[in-house]
């Protein structure tokens, strides 16, 4: 008797430890898989609050194309996607709105991108331009003035008594937002974007024979800064290819990552000086040697993830 009731007690007991056992195999991997989806979630949140709201991916989110263009006597600003431009309400710097407007890009004509209160530009400011002269120790800084601003597309103008006008391809800094005093790690918050642009220069009036005090025609006539065809946001700038084509053949290569000064750089040192606003502009300067342009001749600046800035020479 007491040996069968001992048998039956451990065969209960055995019952129990399996079903012990396997309640807690199955509370383990529902942990894990709970964890697993918890995770997941988490990471997939706010992707999918982004779209929800914007109803666009997060990449392009990131990534965005603003234009300023002419339909008929009306000028806009919008955001580029592929051929289409959608209309923008409001400031270019402040929260734009999309409208419901929309228009394809052959049908409207680019201008330049913004309208800068005013524009500076950087010289010496890769090895390459250089060449054998001593690196400067802080950003060689000048003045182009904002009347010198060309459109895509639109001739750049050699002045009548010029002999030596060459092509200056560029990668060229937007400021977004007032900046005074700013460090190289804020100045990034203020750097709305980058663009394409060709710092057109007169070599014997910048410092030939008939050298200027200053580079006011040299580097500032009419028709002397292409710019555009496109803000970017959301891009690295720090390596970025550019090139510039003449007729077709490369003439300039170079990464910007192999700039002296890099664009936070610039801003931090230009703001200790001048104070920056929204809208304002930066030509980084120019790598390797340039040419002389004739009319007749088309140059294009061709940055990596920004687009192509194309001008006839006239």
């Amino acid at each position: 008797m007491v040996a069968s009731r001992l048998r039956g007690l451990w065969a209960f007991l055995e019952h129990a430890h399996n079903a012990l056992a396997a309640s807690l195999l199955r509370g383990l991997c529902a942990f894990d898989i709970l964890q697993h989806m918890t995770r997941r979630t988490l990471l997939a949140a706010p992707l999918a609050l982004s779209q929800a709201q914007s109803g666009v991916p997060l990449a392009q989110e990131q990534s965005q194309r603003y234009v300023r263009f002419r339909r008929g006597s009306a000028i806009a600003y919008g955001l580029l996607d592929g051929d289409t431009i959608t209309e923008l309400r409001g400031d270019l710097f402040n929260s734009p709105k999309a409208t419901a407007t929309k228009h394809k890009l052959a049908a409207v004509k680019l201008l330049a991108p913004c309208v800068p209160p005013k524009v500076i530009a950087v010289g010496l400011n890769y090895k390459s331009h250089i060449g054998n002269r001593p690196a400067p120790k802080v950003p060689e800084i000048f003045y182009k003035p904002v009347t010198c601003l060309t459109n895509p597309g639109d001739p750049i103008r050699i002045p009548e008594d010029s002999r030596n006008t060459h092509y200056e391809g560029e990668l060229v800094i937007v400021i977004g937002k007032p900046a005074s005093r700013v460090s190289a790690a804020e100045a990034r918050t203020v750097i709305f974007g980058v663009t394409c642009g060709n710092d057109v220069s007169e070599r014997d009036w910048q410092g030939g024979p008939e050298k200027d005090l200053q580079w006011w025609r040299a580097k500032g006539a009419d028709t002397f800064g292409p710019l555009g065809p496109a803000i970017v946001t959301g891009l690295d700038y720090g390596k970025l290819l550019l090139q510039t084509r003449l007729n077709g053949e490369v003439v300039q290569k170079q990464f910007t990552s192999d700039l002296l000064f890099d664009c936070p750089a610039i801003v931090s040192f230009v703001s200790r000086y001048v104070s920056l606003t929204a809208g304002d502009v930066i030509y980084t300067g120019t790598p390797g040697a340039t040419r002389k342009m004739k009319a007749g001749d088309v140059v294009e600046v061709e940055i990596e993830g920004i687009g192509t800035l194309k001008n006839p020479v006239a």
